[in-house]
């Protein structure tokens, strides 16, 4: 027995030698041959590569230099970020929304956030942004009265619905349905125990939703917002379908005088790359943030706030 203590006492010293021991053979540890040349080899391809696409003229690398910056692009990238921007905006707040009704034990609010989603998810992007683009085939005109009373006011459809209203309708209600489940994953990721804990403080339902439950699910919704975010940038260049002048549609009016597509389409290609390498610098900084603290711990500024209020 007193061997036995005595290896016991012992061991956490000799693991500390032997973790030294072992890290000291690590760093002297010769680099393997294979990765040298899978190194080489590798290098040798991307070089290859750049030297393929830098060296072709085929591509107008002097062409994209002069419309790189071209003001009607500048215009263009300006609508597409904004587009962006906006309509992620929305489809945030009509998502939480929409997350909320369907966790709600009312079977009408459930079904109508069951229906929202599986409507939105069911019909493809660019079929939305022409349906509301033609919306005034079905309604010439959009009317506000009074049930079986006198008419408040009428618009023409062509007159509220223009390739900025339709785009913005058609990409936000098409975010929100992602968003929405998106949302209610993060949500369902938060221990009961930490919903039980903040309403044991005497928290409503909103203010325990504000201050401990959402902080905790933030680490569950950023990651895949992010990928979202970034979808939505893309998708932005289906509204060239609509007349809309985003970054794409800028890009085609400018290739459809000179002819020059594939170095106007290099010019478009360059400005999604710097955007989304931005969103992803982004993205991964919101990630840092939100994983300081470990999920299911519950916010003890927050309790202990309400519990002296």
């Amino acid at each position: 027995m007193n061997t036995a203590r005595q290896d016991i006492s012992a061991s956490p010293g000799q693991g500390a030698a032997r973790r030294t021991s072992r890290d000291v053979a690590n760093a002297y540890r010769p680099f393997p041959i294979w990765r040298l040349v899978a190194w080489l080899v590798l290098g040798w391809i991307v070089l290859e590569a750049f030297m393929l696409v830098g060296q072709n003229p085929n591509f107008g690398w002097a062409t994209v230099g002069k419309y790189l910056f071209h003001e009607n692009i500048l215009d263009g990238l300006k609508i597409t970020l904004g587009l962006s921007v906006v309509s992620m905006a929305l489809g945030i707040l009509f998502g939480l929304v929409i997350a909320l009704m369907r966790m709600s034990p009312d079977r009408l609010l459930s079904g109508f956030a069951a229906g929202f989603l599986w409507f939105f998810r069911a019909v493809p992007l660019l079929v939305q942004l022409i349906f509301w683009y033609n919306l005034s085939a079905l309604f010439p005109e959009v009317k506000i009265s009074v049930p079986f009373g006198p008419e408040l006011g009428a618009w023409e459809t062509n007159s509220l619905i223009s390739p900025l209203t339709a785009a913005i309708i058609g990409l936000a209600l098409h975010e929100a349905a992602y968003m929405a489940e998106i949302i209610r994953g993060g949500l369902l990721s938060v221990d009961r125990g930490q919903i039980e804990a903040s309403q044991a403080f005497g928290m409503s339902r909103a203010r325990a939703l504000r201050r401990v439950i959402l902080p905790q699910a933030m680490r569950s919704i950023v990651p895949p917002s992010g990928n979202q975010f970034i979808s939505m940038v893309k998708a932005t260049s289906l509204v060239s379908v609509i007349a809309m002048s985003d970054l794409l549609y800028s890009v085609q009016a400018i290739y459809n005088r000179t002819f020059e597509v594939i170095p106007l389409l290099l010019v478009a290609v360059a400005w999604y790359l710097f955007i989304v390498s931005l969103l992803n610098v982004g993205q991964e900084f919101l990630e840092r943030h939100f994983g300081r603290s470990e999920r299911g711990v519950v916010d003890d500024d927050a309790l202990s706030d309400e519990a002296e209020s």
